[in-house]
């Protein structure tokens, strides 16, 4: 493994961030391809960083018993956004700025731009394949799953079949995600998948268990690496496409009480959970399944309003539009 300072700077106080990069090299001249993988824009979506570690771990001791396997290159982002995840803020400290909303701008005036015009520009001398890794806010507990923006599915669908996640959610483009990451690496087409799984200031280590074994498979699938042993079980996802995702929102302000579990197949008028009054007893609103199908996102933080998400189901093909 090769380690490298890819960006350093001081803050405001005085004190130095560097953003590392962990390299596993190619034995070939020509690598097959250049995959790398991206955690903590965000510095409270923690699946990231320990996915980042089960990789690490993993292909250290892959490089020591079976070097030959690595046909390849492989990189890993383990935090570029150091100082947000020291203080386990989505936002960097000292600017309060989102630093996945400050690609492709002409604004690079701000430590959290240019920290993430280096990012983009490292990536894109680096990479073919960009895995970018988040969770959830407070509010929503999400199973694993690609999100992609529509018209960019025909390409990424059959990269995001093999990363052994629920869900591959095609949803509407929108002015808010070409500052993204993700966006940008796509307008310079270095294919780029975006995961999100979980919550925020959270680990699931069965979620993460269940990406390490699909990013594998797609280091895999991709030729990067060819290792011996048991065939990785890797299911395959749901597919929904922008009309085919149902939002459940909340009608009251008042406490959310969830009756059933996430990555569920519910059934139409299943009951999801309950909206009840904080003062008078009362339950002020039935959650139930409106159609049938996979429920990937459901609401945590049991705190609600008038327009709040509560849950989000995948369809059914028989109740899909």
């Amino acid at each position: 493994m090769e380690s490298r300072t890819i960006a350093s700077y001081k803050t405001p106080s005085g004190q130095r961030v560097e953003i590392a990069k962990q390299s596993f090299p190619s034995v070939r001249k020509r690598p097959t391809k250049r995959v790398a993988f991206v955690s903590s824009l965000h510095g409270n979506e923690l699946e990231g960083i320990y996915l980042c570690h089960l990789l690490i771990r993993h292909l250290k001791n892959l490089q020591q018993t079976q070097p030959e396997a690595f046909q390849g290159e492989i990189h890993i982002y383990p935090a570029v956004n150091p100082q947000a995840v020291a203080v386990g803020s989505r936002l960097s400290p000292f600017f309060s700025l989102d630093i996945n909303r400050q690609f492709g701008g002409n604004d690079a005036r701000s430590l959290p731009a240019q920290s993430a015009s280096e990012l983009l520009d490292d990536l894109k001398s680096s990479a073919d394949i960009v895995v970018d890794f988040h969770a959830s806010n407070l509010h929503l507990q999400e199973a694993p799953q690609i999100r992609i923006i529509d018209g960019l599915h025909k390409k990424l669908i059959p990269l995001a079949v093999q990363c052994n996640v629920d869900l591959i959610w095609v949803h509407p483009a929108a002015p808010m995600f070409e500052s993204t990451l993700g966006y940008n690496l796509n307008q310079a087409k270095i294919n780029t998948l975006v995961i999100e799984a979980g919550i925020s200031l959270r680990l699931n280590k069965e979620f993460a268990d269940q990406l390490f074994r699909g990013m594998l498979n797609l280091l895999h699938h991709t030729g990067v690496l060819t290792f011996t042993g048991s065939p990785l079980n890797i299911d395959p996802p749901v597919i929904a496409h922008p009309s085919e995702v149902v939002l459940l929102q909340s009608e009251y302000a008042g406490l959310f009480v969830g009756h059933c579990d996430l990555k569920k197949n519910i059934a139409k008028g299943e009951m999801i959970g309950e909206v009840v009054s904080a003062t008078d007893g009362e339950v002020l609103q039935e959650v139930t399944a409106p159609a049938s199908g996979f429920l990937f996102t459901l609401r945590e933080h049991p705190l609600v309003y008038p327009g709040a998400p509560l849950a989000r189901i995948a369809l059914k093909e028989m109740d899909r539009p």
